[in-house]
């Protein structure tokens, strides 16, 4: 807010000059030149005096310094510059009440014909009258108001629709007191100079509205619904505060040394008002820092805060102290880029509160390609602004770079192109990051949800994305990134070819010294073209398997179900056997004795199957349920009988565990037994059975040493 309130500022009184103007003459000296000039004598003998004047050529342009010691001579200039100018400071102190006295007496003669009280109460009625104008907006709009107020701010369109309303409101509540104000000031004749200085005291009060208006828009003391930068109360009314006056004071120093200017201060006397006006401004910025609370309406207390406070003193105390180069442009440029950081901020915390999504306290983790847009476009602009601003205040003319070809001007041509080439690839990028990002998101969520047969195919979709989307993110961040910097450095009237040819040898040379990288690389492509695995399914590729955790360009990274990790190169994968894909038959084989009955197995296998089918937890992985196949096997103790079931790949573990626990269950009450091995010893009487025994017993025994 503070940003735009000064560039409106400074757009308003126009450019700010390099260095302090020189003093102005007189106004009678001006009255009397403009009466001469309106002489048809004078102004015929002027004429006759030009045309008789030769044609002279254009001086030629001084050679351009290339040498180091052009910018020592600079700097030592600079030095011996500024120290003279301090020496006229001290040497016009003792004359600056004179100035001052010399001042309004020329104001007083301005003064003569309207009056001083006249015109302090015209300027007070053209005041009263914005306000008035204001007034009578503020009834004629109170339907619209009304509206307003009722607007639903718990959907991303009520918000958005909020936020224009009120904006809208806001540049209505702005022109409305401009028209009463300014507009009523202009229909009267006034004399040149009057005129000038009330305009400039009447654009003061209106740049302290604008930022009234931009106070209530952005920071919302009285409305926390529609606050646009999330804080807390208080701290948006000391804000809502200070704001206007920080503003106020810095734009009212402007227009009254711009008026002091006119009513011939000389340069040292005005740069002496506009210092001890400037001391009042430092004090000002630093009791608003020291006593601003935090974002969370608490005082500022622990040592980060009293650190960050303190740099921030640090640095408004040498931009002040940069006015005493005689220079106001390094203050000014100052002044920017400590407001341009804070404006950026703001931006982003506005957006993502106002794009946060429907019934949400905070933003999205993933900002949306509307939230990208108005974010980086806003940050473009501010960033251009504050350029421009910059350029305008350092006294550079952008117009003239283009004219002139000094290593000056082709490195400053250079450096804008390369910035401009900088912010539309930063935007580029952020746009192509969110929309990346937020389709990996929904593959997440909806990937891993429970889904019927009929989704399937979406869900492997999504898988893929999974895989493949953050490959493209990297690979698009450094075509960005190369291109970006190639148009920089041509930008900068840097030779890309011979660059673009150095690069392709290299890469020759690096493809011929590093086969296996290279093996690995396009490996890794065929896989992924061939859809070989994903992240998240489980393989096996030779003796190593586990669930895929990652890859890059050159290796694979296999999460072992012990834990252990392993990161294999594309190129010693040899075949891969994927375990999660489409679906998996697991088969369970069960031993039962001789003498069970095996008609009474299968309805039992059946009514587990349909357990299993109707259970909730299971049924969205069952494809096809428990069934008997039949007699596998007759063993030499048991009856092997086989089960199947399909499944979706990885659920068939827990499935297979509830099934065997039901399996057990189900024929212990129908009397089922299960086998196990067993010895059966066959002999003549008790005699044989001791001797088996016996035989037993000294197998078992250990052997006497010896």
């Amino acid at each position: 807010m503070l940003l735009f309130a000064v560039l409106l500022g400074l757009a308003v009184a126009g450019p700010v000059s390099a260095q302090a103007p020189a003093p102005a003459p007189a106004p009678d000296k001006l009255r009397t030149l403009a009466e001469l000039l309106q002489d048809p004598e004078v102004r015929g003998w002027l004429q006759s005096q030009v045309a008789a004047q030769p044609a002279q050529a254009a001086p030629a342009p001084a050679p351009a310094a290339t040498d180091a010691g052009s910018m020592k001579q600079s700097m030592s200039i600079g030095i011996d510059t500024t120290r003279a100018f301090l020496r006229s400071l001290v040497a016009a102190a003792p004359t600056l009440p004179a100035e001052l006295g010399q001042a309004w007496h020329v104001l007083v003669l301005e003064l003569e014909g309207q009056g001083l009280i006249w015109t302090a109460v015209s300027l007070l009625v053209f005041v009263g009258l914005g306000f008035g104008a204001e007034k009578l907006y503020w009834r004629l709009s109170a339907r619209f108001r009304r509206r307003l107020i009722d607007t639903h701010l718990d959907t991303l369109h009520g918000r958005l629709q909020a936020v224009w309303l009120r904006s809208l409101y806001g540049l209505g509540l702005v022109f409305v007191f401009a028209v009463g104000s300014i507009g009523a000031f202009l229909l009267f004749e006034w004399p040149p100079l009057l005129q000038q200085i009330v305009l400039s005291y009447l654009l003061l009060v209106l740049i302290v509205r604008v930022t009234l208006v931009l106070g209530r828009i952005i920071l919302a003391p009285g409305a926390e619904r529609f606050r646009l930068v999330p804080m807390a109360t208080p701290t948006a009314h000391y804000w809502f505060v200070w704001s206007p006056i920080l503003v106020g004071w810095f734009f009212f120093i402007q227009a009254t040394l711009d008026n002091l200017e006119t009513l011939g201060l000389r340069r040292e006397a005005w740069y002496l008002a506009g210092l001890a006006c400037s001391v009042v401004m430092l004090g000002l910025t630093l009791a608003a820092v020291w006593r601003a609370p935090t974002f969370d309406g608490t005082e500022r207390v622990g040592h980060g805060h009293r650190v960050g406070t303190w740099l921030l003193t640090l640095y408004l105390v040498v931009v002040w102290l940069l006015l005493f180069t005689g220079s106001a442009a390094p203050f000014y440029v100052g002044v920017i880029l400590l407001l341009l950081p804070i404006a950026l901020r703001g931006v982003h915390l506005a957006v993502s509160h106002v794009l946060r999504p429907a019934g949400a306290e905070a933003a999205e983790p993933v900002p949306s390609l509307l939230a990208v847009t108005l974010e980086r476009g806003f940050r473009s602009l501010l960033v251009i602004g504050a350029a421009l601003l910059i350029a305008s205040v350092s006294g550079v003319d952008l117009s003239s770079l283009t004219m002139r070809d000094t290593l000056t001007t082709r490195l400053l041509r250079g450096a804008i192109n390369a910035a401009i080439v900088f912010l539309v690839a930063n935007f580029a990028w952020h746009l192509l990051r969110a929309w990346i990002d937020q389709r990996i998101a929904t593959a997440n969520v909806e990937g891993h949800g429970a889904a019927d047969a009929t989704t399937s195919d979406q869900i492997r979709r999504h898988a893929r994305l999974r895989t493949l989307l953050p490959i493209l993110k990297n690979v698009l961040f450094v075509v960005l990134a190369v291109m970006a910097g190639l148009i920089a450095l041509a930008a900068l009237g840097v030779e890309i070819g011979p660059l673009i040819a150095g690069a392709g040898v290299v890469g020759l040379a690096v493809g011929f010294g590093a086969q296996t990288l290279v093996k690995d690389i396009i490996s890794g492509m065929f896989f992924l073209f061939d859809d070989a695995f994903r992240i998240g399914e489980y393989i096996e590729s030779g003796s190593i398997r586990g669930t895929v955790e990652g890859f890059s360009l050159r290796s694979l990274k296999l999460r072992h179900q012990r834990g252990a990790l392993h990161t294999i190169p594309f190129g010693a994968l040899d075949k891969i056997t994927n375990y999660s894909r489409d679906w998996v038959i697991d088969k369970m084989t069960i031993s039962v004795t001789y003498d069970t009955d095996l008609d009474k197995i299968k309805p039992i296998v059946k009514e587990i199957g349909q357990a299993l089918q109707s259970d909730p937890l299971f049924a969205p992985h069952i494809l096809e349920t428990l069934k008997m196949q039949g007699v596998d096997q007759l063993g030499d103790f048991a009856i092997q009988i086989r089960l199947k079931m399909m499944t979706k790949p990885g659920e068939q573990f827990v499935i297979r565990r509830k099934a065997l626990a039901m399996i057990k269950k189900a024929f212990d009450a129908n009397g089922i037994a299960f086998a196990f091995p067993t010895v059966t010893v066959a002999g003549g009487g008790g005699t044989a059975t001791g001797a088996v025994a016996q035989h037993a017993l000294d197998l078992a025994k250990p052997a006497t040493p010896g």
